[in-house]
C-alpha cells in the first residue's frame, strides 16, 4: 500500500524550490576557530527546527522546551546598566515627531548614538563593538522599537543587514578593515540587493561585476533601489552577478561584495518620500564602473545568494522585539485613556469592547515577544536551524504590531488620529514591516515550500529504502504501522505533557492534536500535488498559516511554563493569555487544514483565481456602478 504513494509523490527529479526554499538548505556552520570565520555549508543535513519537524509528522523539542534563558544574572545586570544610557537618550534628547518632520536624523544625534555604542552592538569588542549577544541585542532594539521606528530603521539597516555580511561570513582582514569604523558609527552601512526589475526574486538581478584580466579588482555597473541609509553610508554590501567561465561556457552566479562609497563611481538619487519611516534615508544607489578590489568579495563567487539569503535570516528576529517594544508602548497608552476617559457615566475601561481590544493587544504582544526570546536564546545557544522560526516570528510581529497600533488609535478615539497622541506617526512606520526585508507574502511561501521540500526528502528516503527492503526494513514496517494506525483511527499525537505545565494540558493536548493534523495535511498534499504543489499558493498560504499558530502556540506554552515553574510574579496572567491564545488558536489550524481538502473551498479558489486574471486584463473591478451611469 505505501510503495506506489512513495512513488506518486517523488516522481522525477526532486523539486528544488528555489527562491523560497533555497536559502533554508544553506545552514552556517560553527565557526572555523583556524580562520576565525563562519562559512556557508554546502550539505543538506538533518535538522532540529521545530517548524521543520512538524511538517514530517515529527516533534522535535530541542529549541522549544525549556524556554531558553542563556543570560546569567551578571549579564543580566550588565544589560541593565547598559540599557539606562540608551533609555535617558531616547526619553530626553531625541524627538520623533521632529526626525519625522525633517525626514533624517540630524548628525548630533547620530553622533550620540556613536558614542552611546548603538552602530557596533553586536561587533566583538576587540573591533570596538559592543559585543552584545543575539538576546541582549534583542532587547536594545526593543528599547528603540519602543520610541523611535525610523532611527530604529537607520541602526538596524546599518548593522542588522549592512554590515553584517562582514561579521558572518568575512575573512580577518576585512574584518579588521571595516568592522571598528562601522561600530562606533564613523561609517555608516548598507544592504544592496533590491533592484528596480526584481524584488522578491533576488536571483534575476541585473548589476554585474566583471572580473579584470589580471585578477585584481571587479567591475560593477548596475543600480539598486529602496536601499535604506543609501544616502548617507559610506560601505555598501553589494550583490551582483559575476561572470564565470565553465566547461560549458560563461555562467552568471551571485557574488557579495563591500564596497566603499570612495572607490569611486558610486552615487545615491534623492531620499525617497515615504509613507513612513521618513526619518531613515532611502534612495537608488548607482554603480558605473566602479572598481572594487578582488579582496573585497565575501566568501567566493557563487556564495552571493546564500550570504544574502542568510543575513536577512539572521536580522529577522530583531524585528519582533522591536516591535514587541513598539506594542508595549501602543498598550500603555490605550490602557491610560480608558483608565481616566468617562463616556455613559463610566470609565471606557468597564466595557467589554474596550476589555477585548485591551486583551487581545497583550496577547498579541506576548506572543511576539516570546517568538523574538526563544529565536535569539536559540540562536546564542548555538543552533543553526531557525530559518523558519526567524520568519515565522517576522511575520507575525509586523502583522501583530499592526493589529495593536490600530486599535489602540481606536480606543483613544479622535484623540488617537491627532498627532499630538503619538500613534499617527506609529501607525505610518508600521506599514513597512509587512514589506521589507522579505514580505510577508513571500515568507509564507517560504515557510510552506521550505517544509514540504524538508517533508517530500523525508519521501525519497522511504523510496530508496523500497530498493533494499531487507536493509530497511524497520523503517518501512515503522512508516506502514503509522499509516495504518492513523487510517484505524488509533494514532495517538504526539504528547507535550513532559515538557508543560499541568495548568495547560488542555491547551497541550489540542497543540498536539494540531499537530498531528498538521502533519497528515502535509503528506496529504504531497501525494496529491507532487512536485507541482508549488504552483497551489491558496493552499500554500493556508498550510503556512497554520505552522504560524502552531509555532505560536508552542513558543508560548514553552515561556508560560517557565513563568509558572518559576513563580514569575505575571505567570497567573501568561497562564489566562496561553489558554485562550491556544483555544482560539487550534480553531484557526483545524479551519485552515479542513480548507485543503474542501471541495467547496476548492472550487471557490479556481473562481477567485479565474476573476482575479479577468481584473488584470480588463484593468480595474469587473462590475458597473448601480445607477449604471
Amino acid at each position: 500500500m505505501l510503495r506506489p504513494i512513495v512513488r506518486r509523490v517523488l516522481s522525477g527529479k526532486p523539486t528544488v524550490f528555489r527562491n523560497y526554499a533555497a536559502a533554508a538548505q544553506e545552514a552556517v556552520k560553527e565557526p572555523d576557530h583556524d580562520k576565525g570565520e563562519k562559512k556557508i555549508d554546502k550539505n543538506v543535513r538533518e535538522t532540529n527546527s521545530f517548524v521543520m519537524s512538524i511538517f514530517k509528522n515529527q516533534l522535535k523539542t530541542e529549541q522549544i522546551f525549556p524556554y531558553p534563558d542563556v543570560l546569567t544574572p551578571d549579564e543580566k545586570s550588565t544589560l541593565a546598566m547598559i540599557l539606562d544610557a540608551p533609555k535617558k537618550f531616547f526619553e530626553e534628547v531625541n524627538d520623533p515627531d521632529k526626525n519625522d518632520k525633517l525626514e533624517r536624523v540630524e548628525p548630533e544625534l547620530m553622533k550620540q548614538l556613536g558614542e552611546l555604542g548603538a552602530f557596533g552592538l553586536q561587533v566583538p569588542e576587540e573591533y570596538g563593538g559592543v559585543g552584545l549577544n543575539n538576546t541582549q541585542y534583542g532587547r536594545m532594539v526593543e528599547l528603540v522599537g519602543r520610541h523611535d521606528l525610523g532611527v530604529g530603521i537607520t541602526l538596524g539597516a546599518h548593522q542588522s543587514i549592512g554590515f553584517k555580511g562582514i561579521l558572518l561570513f568575512g575573512n580577518k582582514e576585512q574584518k579588521a578593515k571595516y568592522l571598528p569604523d562601522l561600530a562606533i558609527g564613523k561609517k555608516i552601512a548598507a544592504y544592496c540587493l533590491t533592484e528596480p526589475g526584481s524584488g522578491s526574486d533576488a536571483g534575476s538581478i541585473k548589476t554585474r561585476a566583471v572580473p579584470s584580466p589580471c585578477g585584481k579588482y571587479y567591475t560593477m555597473n548596475g543600480s539598486k533601489i529602496w536601499i535604506s541609509n543609501g544616502g548617507i553610508a559610506d560601505i555598501f554590501t553589494v550583490f551582483a552577478k559575476v561572470p564565470v567561465q565553465t566547461e560549458n561556457g560563461i555562467v552568471e552566479k551571485m557574488g557579495a561584495f563591500i564596497v566603499e562609497k570612495a572607490f569611486g563611481g558610486v552615487s545615491s538619487g534623492p531620499p525617497e518620500k515615504k509613507m513612513g519611516i521618513k526619518a531613515s534615508n532611502t534612495t537608488e544607489v548607482f554603480f558605473d564602473d566602479c572598481k572594487i578590489p578582488a579582496e573585497n568579495l565575501i566568501g567566493e563567487v557563487g556564495d552571493g545568494f546564500k550570504i544574502a539569503m542568510n543575513i536577512l535570516n539572521n536580522g529577522r528576529f530583531g524585528m519582533a522585539a522591536c516591535l514587541s517594544g513598539t506594542m508595549r508602548v501602543a498598550i500603555e497608552k490605550a490602557a491610560e485613556h480608558a483608565a481616566t476617559r468617562n463616556q455613559f457615566g463610566n470609565k471606557i475601561c468597564s466595557y467589554g469592547t474596550i476589555q477585548e481590544k485591551l486583551f487581545r493587544m497583550c496577547m498579541l504582544q506576548y506572543v511576539t515577544e516570546s517568538m523574538a526570546y526563544m529565536v535569539s536564546g536559540n540562536m546564542d545557544r548555538g543552533y543553526v536551524d531557525f530559518q523558519l522560526e526567524a520568519a515565522i516570528s517576522k511575520v507575525y510581529a509586523s502583522e501583530a504590531a499592526w493589529y495593536v497600533v490600530d486599535e489602540a488609535i481606536q480606543i483613544l478615539g479622535g484623540m488617537g488620529f491627532m498627532r499630538s497622541a503619538g500613534l499617527e506617526r506609529v501607525l505610518r512606520d508600521l506599514r513597512i514591516f509587512r514589506i521589507f526585508e522579505g514580505t510577508n507574502d513571500i515568507l509564507r511561501l517560504f515557510v510552506a515550500l521550505t517544509g514540504l521540500q524538508h517533508a517530500g526528502s523525508h519521501l525519497k528516503e522511504l523510496q530508496k529504502a523500497f530498493k533494499n527492503p531487507t536493509a530497511n526494513l524497520g523503517l518501512i514496517l515503522d512508516e506502514g504501522t503509522k499509516r495504518a494506525k492513523r487510517v484505524m483511527g488509533l494514532s495517538s499525537p504526539p504528547s507535550l505533557s513532559d515538557h508543560i505545565h499541568a495548568k495547560f494540558s488542555d491547551s497541550g493536548i489540542l497543540l498536539s492534536k494540531c499537530i498531528e493534523a498538521f502533519g497528515v495535511s502535509v503528506e496529504e498534499l504531497l501525494i496529491k500535488h507532487g512536485k507541482n504543489i508549488i504552483n497551489e499558493q491558496f493552499l500554500l498560504n493556508r498550510l503556512a498559516n497554520s505552522a504560524i499558530d502552531i509555532y505560536a502556540m508552542t513558543t508560548i506554552l514553552s515561556r508560560a511554563t517557565c513563568s509558572l515553574n518559576n513563580s514569575i510574579p505575571s505567570a497567573d496572567y501568561e497562564e489566562k493569555i496561553v489558554n485562550v491564545f491556544c483555544h482560539e488558536a487550534s480553531e484557526r489550524v483545524f479551519q485552515h487544514l479542513g480548507v485543503l481538502k474542501s471541495g467547496s473551498k476548492l472550487k471557490n479558489f479556481d473562481f477567485m483565481k479565474a476573476t482575479a486574471l479577468d481584473v488584470t486584463n480588463t484593468g480595474g473591478p469587473l462590475t458597473i456602478n448601480p445607477l449604471g451611469i
